[in-house]
């Protein structure tokens, strides 16, 4: 147990003491909790859903390819650019850098120090933030604690990237108030530009609070600033910006493309949700701490999993914001959180945090839950605040849950008590945070006035926090244990004992693995967990009828896809082998026919594509994407195997370079009620002519494709002049060679890639540069000059005011009050402590003033009386001690 002795408004504790102490204490709390499967899981760390499957993949791969270096991603689906595909996840992001200073084998094992660094992190920007609020360092730290260990922040070990935020929030705050009050500049324009390279999700909810606060503290005249001071806020706002746009502007130009993005709301989806249950949920987050990201418990009809949708603070619940509400009457940030609480309800307002998407997500809690915690720090400091009344209402409301658990409810034909998926589970959460508010309220009612109470309330907070974390982790961790539980032997020593040939290119698939094994490989894999990829992938997959959002996996039944995309070996744990041989009999994977054994090795077997067709292949026929849309998606794999797919404006142009012309015909029918029908009409397809296409590609195909981080090279000999298809993503970052020659790089069949060649034996050549990264990173160099140049010119204009009013003999200008009129309760003790600061200054520098003349004065004093006793006479006085002479 740490002790925090109490104290009266003291603010030269030393420097950063309370920020550092908040840091300790958060990054001791997370390896308490996460210790316990730390040492189950034999050093990693390995947990369920998302977090196995993206977080430890996402930071292991992209770590190894920026020590290597390049632009183009191959093993991130069909080939994606790394920036783009990252900056959403983990690549601007600080804690990534960091394990460069390590090898890229211990990356995997690096995940729970880099836990203890965020959660360390997130409390001590959060102190920082309300240290300047703050009477005593105690309760600063208990409430930046708190906020580390808030439910949101618990909840999110999942999605490991979304702390990464939480930490620089607090900061950007903490620079906006020090812009404020004291003009501190350039802090603001530093932790702008840095949130805005960590993420541009999370950047625009952070704008978007950020100008609620800043409105807010306005209108409240708790912040004043003239024109002058504005337009320099303005200014470093936009230096910020422009520090993010090495990374920022590329994702810009390709979530243009991405379907996800512009899928709005519309009608009633504007202003209320579709499920009642939405609401509740929401309510329920304040009180309850979190169920797991994939298994909500009570609330389960809307959007609840995977939304991040957490308020809950360990310990004091909302006992504090209550007794804040009842107690300050007029204050910036009772309104702040009331007006995040009504945009929570409101599904329009709710989606402004991330660009007005339809998609529901609640990940930008954390910004409301810092302001909870800095009204449950000020509760916690001043006595007037009734902070029992609080523990009371706070735990009335959380028993009123408990009726969940005894309504009446039908399940599996039997007549049970509760409306939860596991009521029992429902009982236990419910019985955790009535526990908290408990123990909260017997600190405050017998301990408040006490000497012992910060440090107990303190180690209440530690150890409850450490409990409902294991509590929350263990519960989405262990109904899983038996699929994750050869993650390690799998995915971390399996694929480096595994060894395929690295002739050239190819791609791999696989059968029943965990997800991302291509990142694990290196290679690229049909089967990719991935949000943001080329946008290109999302428009071919739907075409071809295999779904893609959040991830690419077609099915086995799509046999057709394994060939066209240069699919070369089917990868699969040893103890799936015998579920994928048997699925070869089965009419729908007659596909499977074309797969023989080809090696086991280690922890996996793997299996050769007959089919293999080389990257790079030409065609006799073309087929009208209009027509190929006709036919059945289950059909058009196999029909783009047979025939490229062009536009109605690229086969006028390409058209008489394809010796079989237009593939099928486009029949109009008269039905019976004579309205006119189109059918795309053409021989059948099946595996037999898929067989048979597959050899007639091959004739025409690349004897030697080499790929590497910045696009590849093919060699390939034409009979004759044609368009060369390649399945690669179409990027619009791709330029091409052909012979040493420029040429169009195409979009073809529905967003893949052709490039039209001679006769002749052929070198055509990709190579990839991310749209938007040279100019991005030319606005983050120039930003960066500016912010430089501007601190200068700031630190110059400081100091040559300083200079100006030492020598007029005039004091320190006192700071401005925020607000013309009578300043908020906020402000004023802000201003208060800012005060007490300068006055003991003052007082030092008096004690200087007074030493000093008492100290001349008795020096003028000892100088008289020397002068009386030495004697009357302008000669020197005699030595009469010849000796000495």
């Amino acid at each position: 147990m740490v002790t925090i002795k109490p104290h009266k408004l003291r603010r030269d504790d030393g420097l950063m003491k309370g920020p550092l102490l908040s840091f300790l204490l958060g990054a001791a709390g997370a390896l308490a909790i996460l210790i316990p499967f730390l040492i189950i899981d034999k050093g990693m760390f390995i947990y369920i859903g998302d977090y196995n499957s993206q977080q430890i993949p996402f930071y292991t791969y992209v770590q190894q390819f920026i020590r290597t270096g390049g632009t183009w991603s191959w093993a991130t689906d069909l080939g994606s650019s790394v920036i783009n595909s990252y900056s959403f996840y983990n690549i601007g992001s600080p804690f990534l850098w960091l394990t460069v200073l390590f090898p890229t084998s211990w990356v995997p094992f690096l995940m729970v120090p880099l836990f203890m660094l965020k959660f360390g992190g997130i409390a001590a920007a959060a102190n920082l933030f309300l240290g300047r609020y703050a009477k005593t360092r105690n309760m600063a730290v208990i409430a930046s604690l708190l906020y580390a260990f808030c439910g949101f922040n618990v909840y999110n070990i999942f999605f490991n990237h979304m702390l990464d935020p939480v930490v620089i929030f607090p900061l950007m705050l903490w620079a906006l108030d020090g812009y404020m009050y004291q003009r501190k500049r350039g802090w603001f324009a530093i932790f702008v530009g840095l949130a805005l390279l960590n993420s541009y999700f999370f950047f625009i909810g952070n704008a978007v609070f950020l100008l609620l606060y800043f409105g807010v503290k306005l209108a409240m005249r708790e912040y004043s600033i003239d024109l002058k001071n504005l337009g320099l806020l303005v200014l470093e706002a936009l230096l910020g910006v422009g520090i993010g746009m090495v990374l920022a502007l590329p994702a810009f130009y390709n979530l243009m493309g991405n379907p996800r993005t512009s899928d709005f709301a519309s009608g009633f989806g504007l202003v209320m949700y579709s499920n009642v249950q939405q609401y509740f949920a929401i309510l329920s987050s304040v009180f309850l701490p979190p169920d797991p990201p994939y298994l909500p418990n009570l609330f389960t009809e809307g959007a609840i999993k995977w939304t991040s949708m957490s308020a809950f603070l360990p310990i004091v619940s909302v006992a504090g914001v209550i007794a804040y509400w009842r107690g300050r009457k007029k204050s910036p940030m009772k309104i702040v959180l009331g007006i995040t609480l009504f945009m929570a309800l409101v599904p329009i307002l709710n989606s402004s945090f991330y660009a007005f998407n339809a998609s529901y997500y609640a990940r930008w809690y954390y910004m409301p839950v810092l302001i909870m915690c800095f009204m449950t720090m000020q509760t916690l400091e001043d006595e007037s605040f009734d902070l029992v009344f609080g523990a009371k209402v706070t735990l009335g409301l959380t028993a009123v849950f408990a009726v969940f658990g005894l309504l009446p409810n039908e399940k599996d034909g039997q007549r049970v008590l509760g409306v939860a998926q596991y009521n029992s589970k429902l009982w236990l959460t419910i019985l955790t945070a009535m526990l908290g508010i408990a123990i909260f309220y017997v600190l405050v009612r017998y301990y408040r006035h006490k000497v012992r109470f910060a440090p107990l309330l303190l180690s209440a907070v530690m150890g409850f926090s450490v409990f409902y974390s294991v509590a929350h982790i263990s519960l989405g961790k262990f109904p899983q244990w038996d699929n994750d539980s050869n993650y390690m032997k799998e995915m971390y020593y399996g694929t480096k004992q595994l060894t395929l040939p690295n002739d050239q290119f190819y791609r791999i698939d696989a059968y029943n693995t965990y997800d991302n094994i291509g990142l694990w490989m290196d290679k690229s894999c049909l089967q990719t967990f991935n949000s943001v990829v080329t946008p290109s992938i999302m428009e071919f997959y739907p075409m071809v009828g295999v779904k893609r959002d959040v991830s690419s996996k077609p099915e086995r039944r799509f046999y057709a896809l394994r060939g066209l995309l240069s699919v070369k070996y089917t990868v699969m744990p040893t103890a799936k082998q015998e579920d994928f041989e048997a699925a070869m009999g089965e009419a729908e994977y007659q596909g499977n026919k074309g797969w023989v054994f080809y090696k086991e090795e280690g922890s996996f077997v793997v299996y050769e594509n007959q089919n293999f067709l080389p990257l790079g292949f030409t065609y006799q026929n073309y087929v009208d994407l209009d027509n190929l849309r006709m036919a059945p998606e289950s059909e058009r794999s196999l029909l783009l195997v047979r025939a490229m797919g062009l536009t109605a404006e690229q086969a006028e142009q390409y058209g008489y370079l394809f010796s079989g012309g237009a593939y099928g015909n486009l029949l109009e029918e008269t039905p019976q009620d004579g309205s006119p029908t189109n059918r795309f009409d053409y021989p059948a397809v099946n595996y037999e002519a898929y067989v048979q296409d597959i050899e007639a590609r091959r004739t025409n195909a690349s004897y030697d494709v080499q790929a590497d981080a910045s696009g590849f090279t093919s060699h390939i000999v034409l009979d004759k002049e044609n368009l060369v298809f390649y399945a690669v993503p179409y990027d619009a970052g791709f330029s091409a060679t052909v012979n040493g020659e420029p040429a169009e790089v195409l979009k073809v069949s529905g967003g893949l890639m052709a490039v039209q060649a001679p006769a002749g034996d052929n070198e055509i050549i990709f190579t990839y540069q991310t749209p938007g990264f040279q100019f991005g990173a030319s606005v983050t160099m120039l930003s960066v000059s500016l912010l430089c140049l501007y601190l200068v010119l700031c630190l110059r204009s400081k100091q040559k005011a300083g200079k100006k009013a030492m020598a007029e003999g005039e004091p320190t200008p006192a700071l401005p009050l925020p607000g013309d009129g009578e300043p908020s309760e906020n402000a004023k003790q802000h201003l208060l402590l800012l005060e007490e600061k300068r006055r003991r200054a003052a007082e030092r520098a008096e004690r200087r003033r007074q030493q000093a003349e008492e100290e001349a004065a008795r020096l003028a004093l000892q100088e008289e009386q020397a002068e009386e006793e030495t004697p009357a006479s302008d000669a020197p006085p005699q030595n009469n001690n010849p000796e000495e002479e």
